[in-house]
Formats: structure tokens, sequence, C-alpha cells
């Protein structure tokens, strides 16, 4: 079995966050990891900064609004995430159903039966077609023409069930607020593609999920996606018959991919210096595993989980969390609070990092 620092730093690399481990571009970073939590849009573009070499806020916003390699919508677990735009489709094919039927009693409690649902549709899809891209607040309005009022959560609802059903997903920002645009016209199919099969979406997702966070069991990927531990386990059966996993007791791997994702040092010294990373709030590598205690010592655990969902911004070194971290004014103030006293070595370095978020919150504008 692996002990928690040789498993924290695996994971760690997995994820590009140690060993210096970087990505070039947006795309490249969404292309390794699959997935990153993104209810917060700024800590999904962070997000992609602290797994990226030199990634400025412009350039993500590229990958968003002009390339469209990269799209943000309610994917894993019902929640917000930003995905690559050409793995956008399957993954909502295979998760939306299950999101859906888990909203029926919300819908029941708001009103909001299924005709009502299927108009809102509808709706949505025409005054995006004639008027889009749309605010929440502008789609809003549209929809009360349907009896729905703008206070509350229905309109919430209604436009999360046009995206689940694949209208809609998010566009290009406005003034710094997010807009939604036909998904369609946004991310046009390419061609017809092979046939539906769910159990293999399931795999390659559970393959994905690997990829990017390996050491892993099949519980953690069940906590990742959302889904029942019965998917998960079946995910894994169909991998081990492919032959493509490792078993190492409870935790697995794709088969070859122990260390082929660490990069060797840049330079002579980085071996030895930490690899210091200031991870945004909701940042995947705290939320993809069934337990916290390899990446976050226990003592210092309810700094960074504080209660009511809570999930405060953790500055890691070598994937070990060392500190949390706050922005003020814009992100031109940065705060950094210790668990302990840091040494000279990693105060340098998360001097260094301070400097690069307060960069990249400077060109987000």
């Amino acid at each position: 079995m692996l002990d928690h620092d040789s498993l924290r730093r695996r994971r760690a690399c997995a994820q590009a966050l140690a060993g210096g481990v970087r990505e070039a571009s947006a795309e490249a970073v969404l292309r390794r990891v699959c997935a990153l939590q993104a209810q917060d849009a700024m800590a999904a573009d962070l997000g992609i900064r602290v797994r990226g070499r030199d990634i400025t806020a412009s350039a993500v916003r590229t990958a968003y609004e002009q390339e469209r390699s990269i799209v943000r919508g309610w994917y894993l677990r019902g929640t917000l995430h930003t995905v690559r735009g050409e793995d956008a489709r399957w993954i909502l094919r295979l998760l939306a159903p299950r999101i859906l039927a888990a909203t029926g009693r919300r819908y029941h409690q708001l009103g909001l039966h299924e005709d009502l649902r299927r108009r809102a549709d509808h709706l949505l899809r025409q005054v995006l077609t004639t008027h889009g891209p749309l605010t929440r607040a502008e789609l809003t309005g549209h929809l009360t023409g349907l009896g729905i009022p703008p206070d509350g959560q229905a309109p919430f609802h209604l436009i999360r069930h046009a995206a689940l059903t694949g209208i809609l997903c998010h566009g290009p920002r406005r003034a710094g607020e997010a807009t939604y645009v036909l998904l369609d016209d946004w991310l046009p199919a390419r061609g017809g593609g092979a046939p539906w099969d769910a159990d293999a979406a399931l795999a390659e997702l559970a393959r994905r999920y690997l990829a990017a966070h390996a050491p892993a069991g099949a519980q953690d990927f069940a906590v990742w996606s959302g889904l029942p531990i019965s998917w998960a386990r079946r995910a894994w059966g169909t991998l081990a018959r492919a032959g493509v996993l490792t078993f190492d007791g409870d935790l697995t791997t794709l088969a070859g991919q122990a260390g082929e994702r660490e990069r060797p040092p840049e330079t002579p010294d980085a071996a030895e210096a930490p690899d210091v990373r200031m991870l945004p709030a909701y940042d995947n590598y705290l939320l993809a595993y069934r337990t916290r205690d390899v990446c976050v010592p226990v003592a210092h655990q309810a700094r960074v989980w504080p209660g009511g969902g809570i999930i405060r911004p953790t500055v890691v070194a070598d994937g070990l969390a060392v500190a949390t971290w706050a922005r003020r004014d814009a992100g031109r103030s940065i705060t950094v609070h210790p668990f302990e006293p840091l040494s000279p070595q990693l105060e340098s370095a998360v001097d260094s990092e301070i400097s690069a978020v307060s960069r990249f919150f400077t060109q987000s504008g």
C-alpha cells in the first residue's frame, strides 16, 4: 500500500499541481482533468490558472468565447462545471437523466409540473434563437409570460432544466455577467458520431477520472461524479475486463500510469524546492475523493471546510495543504493564513504565487 506522502504526490501530479507539472492552455488543462467545478466562475478560471504555465485571464476567456474549446454547464453532481466543448454532449447525456430525476421533488415543490417545464424549454429555445445571448435576468423576464414569478428559485430551475435537456449552455460574458446561448449554435455537433452506448460512456468517464485523480477507488469516483456506487463498480468492471487497470489494495490506477505524468524538474534545484500552488475555492483536488486526510492534515481540516458548504481557497505545497488564503479589493489584496509557521523557502514560494495570482486578477479586470 502507498503511504500518504507517495499517494498525495501522485495525485497532485496527476492534477498538474505538483512536480513542476503544468499545461500550456486552458483546453489542455481540461483535457487533463476532465472537469473543474465552476459555480464560482472566477474560481474555475483560477483552477485553470493554477494548473497551467503562464495562462492569462484573457487566454481563459478566449478559450470560452472565441475558441469555444471549453464550456460551462451543469454536469457532475448537478453542479456547474467547466468541461471541454467536445466532451459536453456525451457527459451531459450520461449524467443529466439522473440529475433531472433527483430534482423531481424540487420541481414539485415549486409547482413546475412536466407540461410547464416542456413549455418553458420551448420558450427558452425560441427567445435564444431570436435574441440570444441572454442573461439570467433577461431569460427570467421572458419566463414571466408563462406565469413564472420572477423572484424565487423557479426561473433558475427552468433555465437549468433547459441546460440539462441540451437546449442551452453558458455563452459569453457581458459586462462580467454570464449569458446563455443555444448549445447547438455555440457548439455545433460534429458528424453523426458513433451510436450511443451508455456503458461505454460510463467507462470513459471513469477512465478520465482515473487519468486525472489516481490512485483512487470506485468510491472516490462515485463521490466526484455523483453517480451511485453501483454504477462506479460497473465502470470499474468494464475497465478491468479491458485490462487497463492496475490494483493496489483499494486503490486503482490506469495500467502504465504510475509516474508517467510526472515531468523532470525544469531546473537542477527544482527537485528540492517545494512546488507551491494557490488553489481556488471548491477546487477539484479537495473534492474528488471520499476522504480528505491525504491532502489536508486532520488538525486543520475545519479551516478548509468551516461548514455551510464552504471550501476555502487553499495553498498546497507538493500537494499538501499548508494554508488558506483570501482576497479583497478584486484580488489586489491577498492574505495567506498558514496552518503553522512557514519555512523561508516556503514563504518565498508562496510570495511568488501571490504575485502570479494578483497578476491574473489584474488581467481579469
